[in-house]
């Protein structure tokens, strides 16, 4: 499935919505939008725990404004083994003084475009990371890159989507994915390929969240 491009698929649009949440932030306080609600992320988290232990490595692909990691630390899970990533440098402006307002240190978060850049590995990492990462979160980044133009050579950015996460899961590492612009077939189709190694593996709940591990690599 493809859908027309719109500005929700443009770093301009993020900076812009970024810029703005920093102001409110710094203006009363306010978080930010947390990106397909407060309780789809809280079911993620729930999920995470019931499925990865607190020592894990853990990425998030999208950060926004890093609330879904700070939940993750307040819940048990080592915050140096905790990252955050995002395209748009106000999300990650933003993100650390979430962490901070909330007594949290040791997240780390960065500039990273996931689709054409490596993030960077953490301290007790070998590198960059890549082949190294426990679990891999997305809590609506995909569906926004699903609405990216096509770039200059006319490849749909969404379809090296999979194989970059493939690339930076570990063996039998996991993928969670947060997705309501596709179903959960949709979602199969693009992800699970003997190319990837990622196969599916757990069940979906609310906002269609759909459950991967790395088997093959």
């Amino acid at each position: 499935m493809s859908f027309q491009p719109s500005k929700l698929g443009t770093r301009e649009y993020w900076d812009n919505i970024y810029d703005e949440e920093i102001e409110n932030f710094e203006d009363i306080g306010d978080e930010g939008e947390i990106w397909f609600g407060e309780e789809s992320m809280l079911k993620m988290v729930q999920w995470v725990i019931e499925h990865a232990p607190p020592q894990r490595n853990i990425l998030e692909v999208g950060t926004g404004n890093g609330v879904l990691l700070c939940e993750l630390a307040t819940n048990g899970y080592d915050p140096s083994h905790l990252l955050g990533i995002d395209y748009s440098l106000g999300s990650i402006a933003l993100s650390k003084r979430v962490a901070e307002k909330r007594g949290i240190k040791d997240i780390s978060f960065s500039l990273c475009d996931f689709l054409s850049e490596n993030p960077l590995g953490l301290g007790h990492m070998d590198g960059n990371g890549v082949g190294q990462w426990d679990l891999l979160l997305d809590k609506g980044t995909f569906d926004a890159i699903a609405l990216s133009k096509p770039d200059a050579s006319g490849k749909v950015p969404a379809d090296s989507y999979p194989h970059r996460v493939a690339r930076l899961l570990g063996p039998g590492g996991l993928f969670l994915l947060t997705s309501c612009n596709y179903t959960e077939e949709e979602l199969r189709e693009r992800f699970v390929s003997e190319e990837t190694g990622l196969t599916y593996q757990y069940e979906t709940f609310y906002c269609k969240p759909l459950g991967l591990t790395n088997l093959n690599m």
